[in-house]
């Protein structure tokens, strides 16, 4: 269990996420697929050429998924009872097919729960970060997370 407790988050937190991915034609396009997200933005290099972009460009939602995905195995993993969700979701560049992705979290802010005596919710705000330092996605979302003392009687 790699995941954080909620006592071990502080509002101010930055968290340089270790794992990188590179992103590949396939993945995309097996994302799309399985969404049935047929764009041709996503899938078709000819339609692409004429678009702004020059070529295809990956399907947001897969950012999305990667870069809280990265992020999950320093913050989350086995330390969270869910994900509460997403307030806000920006794509403020492209990525495109090749690109290699980095994440960083900040920790915006912690409070206890209202309703459970084991947790409390962590307000996270995910950076994806291009090679070109770029960000191609920046997310807000909240977690509820275990408390360290509660966390081994409530699983």
């Amino acid at each position: 269990m790699s995941g954080l407790y909620f006592e071990e988050f502080e509002p101010g937190m930055v968290i340089e996420h270790q794992t990188r991915r590179t992103v590949s034609e396939s993945d995309n396009i097996t994302f799309c697929a399985l969404t049935l997200n047929l764009a041709p933005l996503h899938l078709d290099a000819e339609y692409a050429k004429d678009s702004i972009y020059g070529e295809r460009i990956v399907n947001s939602l897969y950012t999305l998924g990667l870069v809280t995905g990265i992020s999950m195995q320093d913050t989350t993993q086995g330390t969270t009872l869910g994900n509460l969700g997403f307030s806000e979701i920006t794509f403020p560049k492209p990525l495109f097919h090749g690109d290699t992705v980095r994440v960083r979290t900040e920790i915006v802010s912690k409070r206890e729960s209202r309703s459970r005596k084991d947790s409390g919710i962590v307000q996270f705000r995910h950076y994806g970060i291009n090679q070109r330092d770029e960000i191609v996605c920046d997310c807000a979302r909240a977690g509820l997370m275990f408390k360290r003392d509660t966390a081994d009687t409530a699983a």
